[in-house]
């Protein structure tokens, strides 16, 4: 009897091109992009159906649908323009926005590499927020107390607010080091003693500007604060940022430390059998990190904002966190995902005065990145991504076809 000829076997160099290609399609670079184009959709479905002419058309959708999907379209890419033009370009700023856009972004940026690195050491560094106000401290007092010259009194800043920074992340590690206390409960309860001591210290003769009733303290001196490129808020601390992002990044990939943090993050077993003083690598692990949330705090006083005030710290070191995690605890991806925030940031308020928009969108649309980021899963089975799944419907379509 003939016999049924066997599918010729696929080359083995055809079977590597595929899984190539499927690592690549399906890397968490791609999976994290999806995930924010789903969440940017779903804002924009948001902004569109809480539009009045939207909301108008929708009473006659069956007698003329177009009407009623082209406001919905207007609605959605209206919103999403001025966003754009108020955190990139726009004909009349030119890329003005982007440069503020880049100042936004340098504190999201140095917080979210202190609670990434944390990450990758196997903690969750949700006390950002106290070390970038421990940070700005000490920062912002050498910056308006000390009369240095330059370059010495704006280098002291920044070595201060670093220091300020690893002190109050450092004391959390050696507290888990030393007590097997929970680095979340510690970095919450050291972010409520941060507040408070900076509310303390800002209505004191030593904090507070001569004459005045509001907790402000002076300014800065000139020589204590980063140089801004003319025209614009644009500073000196975004290099600053570039810079501690490439140092992260070698530390965690070349350096014994960074492969110390590594294991402990991985495994602390596994390590400590390995000869890695765990307790050590925990408390160097949320120094370095606090030291990056420190360093935004140098950004705010030294950059942005040129005084110290109770609010220096805004919500950054929570923002941080969803940072990080759209960054997936990277250090570039942490840069990136800090110049999109920074984006939503610049251009929200331009898309509430263009548009109408509510500015709480932004926030939404952020909220719902963090959702699909923290759940690739979910971005997976939305774009059909998932390999189980795809196997069943192919076994089914085999079956079907018999």
């Amino acid at each position: 009897m003939p016999t049924a000829e066997k599918p010729a076997a696929q080359p083995d160099g055809g079977r590597a091109n595929n899984e190539l290609f499927r690592k690549i399609t399906q890397g968490p670079g791609i999976v994290s992009l999806l995930g924010v184009i789903v969440a940017l959709v779903i804002g924009g479905l948001l902004v569109a159906v809480t539009d009045k002419k939207v909301i108008e058309t929708s009473s006659y959708i069956f007698a003329r649908p177009s009407d009623f999907f082209s406001q919905l379209w207007r609605a959605g890419t209206e919103s999403y323009v001025a966003l754009f033009n108020g955190s990139i370009y726009n004909s009349a700023r030119g890329f003005s926005p982007f440069l503020e856009t880049l100042t936004v972004s340098t504190p999201l940026i140095c917080a979210g590499l202190g609670v990434a690195l944390a990450f990758r050491a196997g903690m969750f560094n949700i006390g950002a927020q106290g070390q970038i106000i421990i940070g700005a401290t000490m920062a912002g007092y050498v910056g308006f107390a000390w009369h240095l010259p330059l370059v010495l009194h704006l280098l002291l800043v920044i070595i201060f607010g670093l220091l300020g920074g690893a002190l109050w992340g450092g004391l959390v590690g050696l507290l888990k080091a030393r007590t097997g206390a929970h680095e979340v409960i510690l970095t919450i309860m050291f972010n409520y003693v941060a507040l408070y001591l900076l509310d303390f210290l800002m209505n004191t003769t030593a904090f507070r500007r001569p004459g005045e009733t509001n907790p402000i303290s002076p300014i800065l001196d000139a020589n204590a604060t980063f140089p801004a490129m003319p025209g614009s808020r644009l500073h000196l601390g975004f290099v600053m940022a570039i810079g501690l992002t490439v140092l992260v990044a070698w530390m965690l990939k070349r350096s014994t430390l960074g492969f110390e943090f590594r294991a402990v993050g991985h495994n602390p077993q596994a390590a400590r059998t390995a000869g890695v003083n765990v307790a050590r690598t925990t408390m160097l692990a949320m120094a370095f990190a606090g030291a990056l949330a420190g360093a935004a705090g140098v950004a705010q006083v030294a950059g942005t904002e040129k005084v110290l005030t109770a609010g220096v710290a805004g919500s950054l070191g929570f923002d941080a966190i969803t940072v990080a995690l759209l960054g997936r605890s990277t250090p570039w991806g942490t840069f990136f995902a800090g110049l999109l925030f920074g984006a939503f940031r610049a251009g929200a308020v331009n898309m509430q005065i263009s548009t109408g928009t509510p500015i709480d969108i932004v926030l939404v649309v952020q909220s719902l990145i963090v959702l699909f980021i923290a759940a690739p899963p979910l971005v997976k089975s939305i774009f059909g991504m998932n390999p189980k799944r795809r196997a069943r419907v192919a076994e089914t379509t085999k079956a079907g076809a018999k």
